[in-house]
């Protein structure tokens, strides 16, 4: 990252470059423990949390973070302005700001009026974002995307609205609601939206290497980059960005992060349902390795620690054999 200098926010928030994007049932405790060991900088996010669950049930399992967890923003979900302002009064003690989730594309979401629902409705979450900000002392961020459709595009208009509703920092999804997660996400535009507000910018989407943090970052000009996905192919990304370091995770070091990934679930969770947890984690950690499919249907059967640790074993003699 070549321009390395960070912001004061809302007064006291010394804002990082980069961003560990919220993955709904991914971006858990025990994940962002894993990231939190390479980087003590970058910004960790939890999964989405519901406003309407969080406020009938405060002590949700979801919303659990913990003191090393640090810096971190809680991201919550939903349409209801009161509930929404509550949820962030409930959840402001445990973290150091608010990220508002309006890009979700999810129909299960959408469809409640939640997410990137909101992008058609820009007076409610003109609202929304100016309820939690009043609510709270913390900085406040909101997530979206180009628009709801490519007709319907209004990432411009609605970056200046959330700014005005006094949004701290913004991160835009480079990709349409209706594309889901298929396309390419526009850079581009990304980097019209940050020549439009006065507000940091993280770009989001399609950034899977250090390479395309730097590409992403020249043709956005944006204040950082917010990364899921690319984590999840080497955790140390964030922390490789930011100390401008090319050298990525050797597969031997990926197979031990998964090894201790995988214990530290079953600690968390308990070995049977921790287990299952994990099947979709595997294809990201052996995704270069030859006859991938036959080792990625192994682990995705096995049910046991024991029997997964082995199978990982004998990924990692086969592969240090051909090397």
């Amino acid at each position: 990252m070549t321009n390395t200098k960070q912001i004061i926010i809302n007064k006291n928030f010394k804002l990082p470059k980069t961003i560990l994007s919220p993955m709904a049932g991914i971006t858990d405790i025990v994940l962002r423990s894993i990231v939190r060991s390479y980087s003590s900088n970058t910004l960790l996010t939890t999964e989405m949390i519901s406003a309407e669950a969080l406020c009938n049930k405060p002590d949700v399992k979801i919303s659990e973070v913990t003191q090393k967890d640090s810096p971190i923003f809680c991201q919550i979900v939903g349409h209801k302005v009161e509930k929404m302002a509550k949820a962030a009064k409930i959840l402001e003690s445990k973290c150091q700001g608010i990220d508002i989730n309006m890009g979700c594309p999810v129909k299960k979401v959408t469809s409640g009026g939640d997410g990137s629902a909101l992008m058609i409705n820009t007076s409610l979450a003109y609202d929304i974002v100016q309820a939690v900000k009043e609510s709270i002392k913390l900085p406040v961020s909101v997530k979206f995307r180009l628009g709801f459709t490519k007709e319907q595009e209004n990432f411009i208009e609605f970056g200046k609205l959330m700014e005005k509703a006094g949004a701290d920092f913004i991160t835009l999804h480079g990709r349409y609601r209706s594309q889901m997660y298929s396309g390419a996400s526009n850079w581009e535009k990304i980097g019209e939206l940050v020549k439009n507000v006065s507000i940091p910018v993280f770009a989001n989407g399609d950034i899977l290497s250090y390479e395309d943090s730097q590409k992403c970052l020249e043709i956005t000009n944006a204040y950082g980059v917010s990364i899921g996905r690319g984590v999840l192919y080497d955790v140390s990304l964030l922390s490789r960005i930011e100390n401008n370091d090319k050298d990525v995770m050797t597969f031997q070091n990926k197979i031990n992060v998964l090894k201790d990934y995988i214990n530290k679930e079953c600690d968390y969770r308990g070995e049977k349902v921790a287990i299952k947890f994990m099947r979709k984690f595997y294809p990201f950690f052996i995704n270069n390795l030859k006859n991938a499919s036959k080792y990625r249907l192994a682990l995705m059967t096995e049910e046991t620690l024991n029997g997964v640790n082995k199978i990982l074993d004998d990924i990692l003699s086969h592969y240090l054999l051909e090397v």
